[in-house]
Parts: C-alpha cells; structure tokens; sequence
C-alpha cells in the first residue's frame, strides 16, 4: 500500500491545562510534540501540523504548518480538512492523523488502520481500544482520511457538524482495533503530564 501522508492535529485550546500548546510541553528528554513526529514520520510519505493562530512558534520543526479554515475552534474534524485540504495539493489520496498531546502512540498505527480498510473505494477508518465499560472506545483524532471526501466534510462543517464519529459512521468508516488499552493516552491536565513523564 502507498504510504499515506500525516497530518498532526494540533489546533485544539487545551483548555484544561490553562491554554497554550500542549505539543510543546516537556515528557521526559522531549517535548510531546517530538515524540509523536518520531512515531508518525516513519510511517507516513510527508508531514505537517495543523495548528492556529502565529505559525512561527512551530518554526523549528521544519513542517508545514496548516491552519483550520473553518473558523471559531471547530474541533478534530477541522483540522482533518485542513490536512486533506494540504493533501489534495500535494496529489497525494489520503493522509494519517495523530494527535499533538498523544505522545506513545502504536508505531504500527498506520499499516494497522490501511488493513482495515481494504476493499473500500474510500478508506476512511478510526484507530480504536477495548474498554471495559464501552466496549470498543474510539480515538477520533488518531484515523485514517480520503482526500476524495473533503468537499462532503467541508459541507458537514459548514452545516454545524462536529462529532468526528457522526460523520465517519455515515461513510461505513471502519476502526482497527489497537489491544494496548493504553496506547492512545492523550495530556489533558497536569497530572496527565506527570503521567507521561513517567511513561516516557
């Protein structure tokens, strides 16, 4: 399979770690941010970061940085057209999107979500854990996205839509189930934070 190009969500408030980016916040020797190009690059053709407001802050990563044109903060979804958005420019048919506050991702995370699309005309899949009390938990910012389909999740936008999984269950997107139930720990709050350090 053609590797698909990656797209690193970073656009969010992180309201709950008092704003700012949490990607740039320290987890062990790295920064978060750091540890996720580590894991996404190899798996992917070419990244950027989604992210909004002075792209200068981004400038030593040495990536595109691509902001969401939907405006007022419209979530995971908007920074997922931004990136098939850089992606159709590119040529390329498809990209991979991680989270920026997601630091110890699976490094199989792309090939595993490319499987579980197969035999579709638009592969389109969420990455997905067991929980105990949901069953299979969903990671909407962690999937696999066709550029063919960015003018209908531009259209769902511009209607208001903003749950990932109301849009991805009305194309028949599948999940590839991941059995670390761990694997998509996301830093939400500082006690979050301290969590990575010890992880990393």
């Amino acid at each position: 399979m053609t590797p698909p190009l990656g797209v690193i969500l970073a656009g969010g408030q992180a309201t709950r770690m008092g704003g700012g980016d949490k990607g740039l916040l320290r987890a062990g020797d790295k920064r978060l941010i750091d540890h996720v190009i580590d894991r996404l690059s190899p798996q992917v053709a070419g990244l950027a970061l989604n992210a909004n407001g002075d792209p200068g802050r981004f400038d030593d990563l040495n990536l595109p940085v691509i902001a969401d044109s939907i405006g007022g903060f419209a979530g995971p979804l908007a920074g997922v057209l931004a990136g098939l958005d850089w992606a159709a420019e590119q040529g390329a048919d498809a990209i991979v999107t991680a989270a920026a506050d997601t630091p110890f991702f699976p490094c199989d995370l792309v090939p595993r979500l490319q499987l579980a699309t197969e035999g579709m005309d638009h592969p389109l899949a969420l990455a997905a854990t067991l929980d105990p009390k949901r069953g299979q938990a969903r990671h909407p910012t962690f999937g696999l996205w066709p550029v063919a389909l960015r003018d209908d999740l531009r259209a769902a936008l511009d209607a208001g839509l903003r749950k990932v999984v109301l849009w991805t269950d009305q194309h028949d997107g599948r999940t590839a189930l991941f059995p670390d139930e761990a694997a998509f720990f996301n830093v939400n709050t500082p006690d979050d934070l301290n969590t990575a350090k010890d992880m990393a």
